[in-house]
């Protein structure tokens, strides 16, 4: 009796366990076909299967000679397209992109009636703003491409300056836009339009540059993350402290995504890289085009260029307060000065500008970040004679003016970790060049081999600066040849920078985000050659004398002290919305413009003269 009842509760243990290991692979298996549809288990399948594809053994099979190249040559494709995509290169980006749809729709199986299972597209209640503007985008760009972002912009006027509620003013673009925007655009999307959709999602965090990553490819001015909201150890703190109970969602640091946008900060308050570890890891992987080198604790910024041309800037912790990144982008298609300079009366300042650098005048583009220099610049060189060799110094390559120019005689040379700008300086010394152009004097060696350059090197040298005046530009050179040695005397040091800077060009932008030309500055040395009165020696009584030999020494006194060194003119100003002419070139500067002139130029700037000022000089 025992043996049997022993017997019924065995086996009755053996059927519950049976029972409970049913249960539980029953339940697993329901968890994993809930999972398979989380954006998560997608990246997963996606890295493990691309990384099969580049792994995989050819000599499986028994494969063709043609087939293993074909397979090979594939292969080589991918990997080099995975090492690059998330550079700038947006044809590698398209390359990975491809493969990764094609794996979805054939080996992951998502078709129409379990896509929505990942992205609700059929739900818009539940669709967030990001999961809305990345439809639109991506809707836009089948017909715009990367002007799909200004259509956007345009349409729905989101550039405009706003007031918010704490009388504050400035640019930003709300979630509650992106619905109205998204409900307006009533939109049907087809398979592939929502498979791209989620290729992208999947490709921004997996190899992309999160959520900024189709917003860097658009012809925008460039966009930048982690500049604003509470940094990670600030907002720490005050969760303990607990300063931030009862204040909602405070934003942090990776929830700060901007867009430089025709001259204006845009924040996309929309939209949040999520996580602190998410904008460290876009930080860690913007900048390695070209492997320039370790952004670590000790190197904390590295200034760089992307595959396209964009300049990116990285900064992190401890040099900063938190990780965060800037790209600036230049628009080739836009270098050309009637296409930048648009206002009433713009053929004065677009004239001015070509005959400047048709006659070989050292002229200095000034004015604050974001106002346009680098690329009047770029429009400016168009202008100078192709018989001339330029050489390009630059801190990280932003011209790229044989893009613009492939025709012309163009070399540019850039800093390093082991080469400094000085280096490329002497360098470019010995290379044939008639026009020397500095992409930005922000140095003092800089500035003081600019200035020496410009004496002897070259024909004439075109640079930028972030002086606020003319006097500024000029004082500001002339303690760059003090700091640095090369003078020891003020005044000497200050006669040497007003010998060489002839023009100073300076841009501006307005609170709306207009650019322009404030003024077109000529600098005109003051003559202090003339000899010392000597009156002392043509009279005899010594009252007089003495009278006279005070008045000689007062006026050396006054070279030697507080004497200027130049005076400047503004030549072309703006005023009331238009440019207008305000004083004359002075005579030595027209005649040496005309020396470095062709006949044709030389006719035509008469004429530009004449026509402006009323006398050609």
């Amino acid at each position: 009796m025992m043996n049997t009842i022993l017997l019924i509760l065995i086996t009755a243990g053996i059927l519950m366990l049976l029972i409970r290991v049913l249960l539980t692979k029953r339940s697993k298996a329901g968890d994993a076909d809930e999972n398979r549809y989380d954006l998560d288990s997608i990246q997963q399948f996606i890295r493990l299967a691309l990384q099969e594809l580049i792994s995989t053994q050819l000599n499986d099979g028994n494969l063709s000679e043609e087939e293993y190249n074909r397979r090979n040559a594939r292969r080589h494709e991918l990997r080099k397209a995975l090492r690059s995509c998330m550079h700038g290169d947006t044809s590698a980006k398209k390359y990975v992109k491809a493969y990764m749809k094609d794996l979805l729709e054939k080996a992951y199986g998502l078709h129409d009636q379990n896509i929505g299972g990942v992205i609700p597209f059929d739900k818009p209640d539940r669709l967030t703003a990001q999961d809305q503007f990345e439809i639109m985008l991506q809707h836009y760009q089948k017909r715009h491409k990367y002007d799909a972002f200004n259509e956007l912009m345009a349409r729905y006027k989101l550039d405009e300056l706003k007031t918010f509620s704490d009388g504050s003013k400035g640019y930003k673009i709300t979630a509650d836009e992106i619905r109205s925007m998204y409900e307006a655009e009533n939109l049907t999307l087809t398979l592939s339009d929502k498979l791209d959709v989620i290729v992208q999602r999947v490709y921004q965090s997996y190899k992309g540059l999160g959520v900024i990553d189709e917003l860097r490819d658009q012809n925008i001015d460039g966009v930048n993350g982690g500049t604003s909201g509470l940094p990670p150890d600030v907002a720490q703190s005050l969760d303990v402290a607990g300063y931030t109970d009862g204040l909602g969602e405070v934003p942090k640091a990776h929830d700060a995504v901007w867009i430089f946008y025709k001259g204006k900060s845009v924040h996309l308050s929309f939209l949040s890289f999520g996580s602190d570890l998410e904008l460290k890891r876009v930080c860690q992987n913007i900048y390695t085009f070209g492997s320039p080198g370790q952004l670590n604790e000790s190197n904390g910024y590295m200034v760089n260029d992307m595959a396209d041309g964009s300049r990116v800037v990285v900064v992190r912790p401890k040099m900063s307060e938190s990780w965060a990144f800037f790209v600036r982008k230049f628009d080739i298609r836009k270098a050309e000065l009637e296409e930048l300079i648009r206002d009433e009366n713009a053929e004065l300042a677009i004239g001015m500008l070509k005959y400047l650098v048709k006659g070989a005048r050292v002229t200095g583009v000034t004015g604050q970040q974001g106002t346009g220099k680098t690329t009047i610049l770029m429009a400016i060189v168009k202008h100078i004679y192709p018989t001339l060799n330029l050489r390009i110094q630059e801190m990280a390559f932003e011209l790229r003016l044989r893009k613009i120019y492939p025709d012309r005689n163009i070399l540019s040379f850039r800093e390093t970790p082991t080469v400094s700008g000085q280096d490329g300086l002497d360098t470019q010394k010995k290379t044939d060049g008639s026009v020397n152009i500095l992409g930005e004097v922000a140095t003092h060696p800089i500035a003081s081999w600019m200035i020496q350059m410009a004496q002897v090197a070259s024909l004439f040298t075109l640079f930028t600066h972030h002086a606020k005046t003319f006097p500024n530009l000029i004082y500001a050179l002339r303690n760059s040849l003090l700091a640095t040695g090369v003078f020891t005397n003020e005044k000497i040091a200050e006669k040497q920078v007003v010998d060489v800077i002839t023009f100073n060009v300076h841009l501006v932008k307005d609170e709306r985000g207009r650019r322009y030309i404030e003024r077109i500055t000529e600098c005109v040395p003051v003559d202090d050659t003339s000899e010392y009165p000597r009156e002392y020696k043509r009279v005899s009584d010594m009252s007089t004398k003495l009278d006279a030999f005070m008045d000689t020494m007062t006026e050396y006194f006054q070279r030697s002290t507080d004497r200027k060194t130049f005076e400047y003119n503004n030549v072309i100003e703006w005023r009331d919305g238009k440019y207008v002419t305000a004083a004359k070139l002075s005579d030595r500067n027209v005649k040496e413009m005309l020396l470095h002139m062709n006949a044709e130029d030389t006719a035509a700037f008469q004429d530009f003269l004449r026509a402006h000022w009323g006398d050609a000089s």
